[in-house]
C-alpha cells in the first residue's frame, strides 16, 4: 500500500464505519496521546526505563501504526496530499541539508560539542 492508498483507505473507513472525522483539534490531541504511547514502548524496550505490568501490551509496530493513522486523518481532513508533502520534504532534505551532517574534528571543537 502506498501513501495515497493509505489516505484513501482511512477516508473510506471514516466515511463507512467511523461516521465522521473528529475535529482537527481533537485529532491533534489524539496524535499527542498516540506519540506518548509510542514513547512509552520505546523507553521501555530501547531505553533504560523498566517496564511495569501492562506497559508493553502494544508492540512498537502497533504504536507506530496508530500514530500514522492519526497523521493520515489530519492530512485527509485538511486537504494535504501526503505523497506530495513527503516528496517536498525529502527534496528539502536533499538540498538544504545535503552537507548539514558532514563535520570535521575542527567543526566539533569549534562549536564546543
Amino acid at each position: 500500500m502506498d501513501i495515497k492508498e493509505a489516505q484513501e483507505s482511512v477516508d473510506e473507513w471514516i466515511r463507512t464505519v467511523g461516521g465522521r472525522y473528529f475535529s482537527e483539534l481533537t485529532n491533534m490531541a489524539l496524535l499527542t496521546e498516540e506519540v506518548g504511547e509510542l514513547a512509552r514502548v520505546i523507553a521501555r524496550v530501547y531505553g533504560e526505563q523498566v517496564a511495569k505490568e501492562g506497559d508493553l501490551r502494544k508492540s512498537l509496530s502497533e504504536e507506530l501504526a496508530d500514530v500514522l493513522w492519526v497523521v493520515i486523518c489530519l492530512a485527509n481532513q485538511t486537504g494535504v496530499d501526503l505523497t506530495q508533502a513527503f516528496r517536498e520534504s525529502l527534496e528539502k532534505k536533499r538540498t538544504r541539508d545535503k552537507n548539514r551532517f558532514k563535520t570535521t574534528d575542527s567543526d566539533i571543537n569549534r562549536c564546543g560539542c
